[in-house]
């Protein structure tokens, strides 16, 4: 996974817009080659179900749940994954209970023999999961209800760029979440997920080129990444990240 030494990356990034989140219909396939399939649910709206949904995980699933040390934070976990499971069977005609998933190097999932490809993320109130078939995705969802002081992270992890953007936006902590936002979707779309320094990668511009240099980043990363974001109702904020860009993005709601 070494050796490479810095490469060059390009980031091109859409401005947020405000997107409705969709009926999907009880109809629905799985997503067509280029199109990609946004779910997004707050966790009110789950609760109901957490019952079902932990009888679907997996045993890997169960003891990384059961490994949580608050009640939220395992309501969460079966929540999320347990509705991820329920749309794998759904698009896949099968099971969800039967489904097995493979696991990366840094432990993002994955299907093995299958193009169906996913991400799923979460945050304190709220579910986001992204399907594509062929294409990797990375995808990012964050409330504004968050308490964060946005001016200290982001001078610990953001370029000066950012940091002079989200100081001149209108809504400076909301655009330090659209920003975040699309560092975890890049990251996560590559594979590895979680990487200490963010300032190695910028996205405040429209097009953002630099080098990198982080060992597993440089060898797992592709060449470039689309990323779009979006306003998810009044408190969320969803991002996504793919190496090509889709020919279309349908946001339903779970």
């Amino acid at each position: 996974m070494g050796g490479q030494g810095p490469r060059p990356l390009v980031v091109l990034c859409e401005t947020a817009a405000h997107a409705p989140p969709s009926d999907p219909g009880p109809g629905i396939t799985a997503p067509e080659p280029g199109t990609v399939h946004l779910w997004y649910a707050p966790l009110a709206d789950l609760r109901d179900r957490i019952g079902p949904y932990e009888e679907l995980l997996d045993p890997v699933e169960l003891d990384r749940m059961r490994r949580f040390r608050f009640d939220a934070d395992r309501e969460r976990f079966i929540l999320g994954h347990g509705l991820l499971r329920t749309l794998l069977g759904r698009y896949l005609e099968r099971d969800p209970s039967l489904i097995r998933m493979a696991r990366g190097p840094f432990g993002k999932p994955y299907l093995e023999r299958k193009t169906l490809r996913f991400n799923l993320s979460d945050t304190k109130d709220a579910v986001l999961i992204a399907f594509a078939d062929g294409m990797e995705l990375g995808a990012d969802i964050e409330t504004m209800t968050r308490d964060v002081d946005h001016v200290a992270v982001s001078e610990h992890y953001f370029t000066a760029p950012e940091i002079r953007a989200i100081a001149a936006a209108e809504h400076p902590k909301r655009h330090f979440l659209e920003l975040w936002t699309r560092k975890e979707a890049v990251l996560k779309a590559s594979g590895v997920g979680i990487m200490d320094d963010l300032r190695v990668l910028r996205v405040d511009a429209p097009r953002n080129s630099m080098f990198i240099d982080h060992e597993a980043f440089t060898a797992m990363a592709a060449p470039q990444y689309h990323v779009r974001s979006w306003h998810v109702g009044q408190d969320h904020l969803v991002s996504l990240a793919a190496p090509e860009a889709p020919t279309a993005v349908h946001l339903f709601r779970a």
